[in-house]
């Protein structure tokens, strides 16, 4: 890594701490979503960062679908047990339950859209007015309109005509009882600076980020990891491949991609020739239509 890309990360990681400072002073009970993405990971290197020496400041809050990957689950407990942070998961099978919701139906029946629900209900059981997310503005167009502090009424949903200005990196937090803001300290970041600053940072990830042999499915031109949550019949086309993921969504909505890399400097050298966004590449979900995110979000989405 060249002394230029040392110093712009120097640059997004003093942004992103400034943010998480802001957080904490602003909000009385903020926490941060985490996944055991690679995202969500460098948000809670960068709070440790930001208030080392001083125990972990924020709850880690997991909206489950009952549909991740068992090397992310793995990663996230022993994380939040190594840091002694508390974990809060909340899943969204009992919200399909409790409220009668009806379970999505098909090949690659995803409950991404319900874990709206799930997230909404544990934000108003904690009193959460502010919780932390990973999104950057380079996954998805709808990401774009968002600012670092993202304001969602009494109802958790989310305006992008009603944004507020940030100028001159002044945050307002203020908001009224029953409406929460999230918060986006990566914004600024892309794909590639998460990759170089996880490689700078020397930050441990799950191992489905790295190149592995998986059972996959081969649909449309993508490739999805054979689980219990997929339909398979009796005419796909089912093989062992190299692999690795991009992005660690659920198992019925996140493709892998075919990949050598095993290393870090393997992963940027890739991710550097791609001219496809991650989420373009292996998010299933994306592509039901052209207004999925904004849709999602504008129902109170992470």
């Amino acid at each position: 890594m060249n002394n230029n890309t040392s110093h712009y990360l120097d640059q997004l990681e003093a942004e992103s701490i400034y943010i998480m400072r802001e957080v904490a002073a602003q909000f009385e009970r903020p926490s941060l979503l985490f996944s055991g993405g690679k995202d969500s990971i460098t948000l809670v290197h960068l709070a440790r960062k930001a208030f080392a020496p001083m125990k972990f400041p924020f709850p880690l809050v997991h909206i489950d679908t009952g549909h991740n990957f068992p090397e992310a689950l793995e990663f996230r407990d022993r994380l939040a047990r190594e840091m002694g942070a508390e974990l809060i998961v909340r899943k969204v099978e009992d919200t399909i339950r409790d409220k009668a919701l009806t379970e999505p139906k098909g090949k690659f029946a995803s409950r991404n859209w319900l874990q709206t629900h799930t997230l909404l209900d544990t934000i108003e059981e904690f009193g959460f007015d502010a919780c932390i997310g990973g999104a950057r503005r380079d996954e998805e167009k709808a990401r774009a309109k968002e600012r670092f502090f993202s304001v969602r009424d009494d109802f958790g949903q989310w305006d992008p005509k009603l944004q507020r200005p940030e100028l001159w990196n002044i945050y307002n937090g203020r908001i009224h009882k029953g409406e929460n803001v999230r918060v986006f300290p990566i914004s600024n970041w892309t794909e590639l600076d998460v990759w170089n600053y996880i490689n700078r940072e020397n930050i441990p990830l799950p191992s489905i980020y790295f190149a592995h042999q998986r059972e996959v499915l081969e649909y449309e031109g993508q490739l999805i990891a054979v689980s219990p949550h997929i339909q398979i019949d009796a005419h796909d086309p089912v093989s062992v491949k190299t692999v690795r993921y991009r992005t660690v969504g659920d198992m019925t909505c996140t493709a892998a991609v075919e990949s050598h890399a095993t290393t870090l400097d393997q992963v940027i050298e890739e991710i550097s020739a791609s001219r496809i966004s991650e989420r373009g590449e292996t998010r299933i979900d994306d592509k039901v239509t052209e207004a999925a995110m904004e849709d999602r979000k504008k129902g109170g989405y992470f």
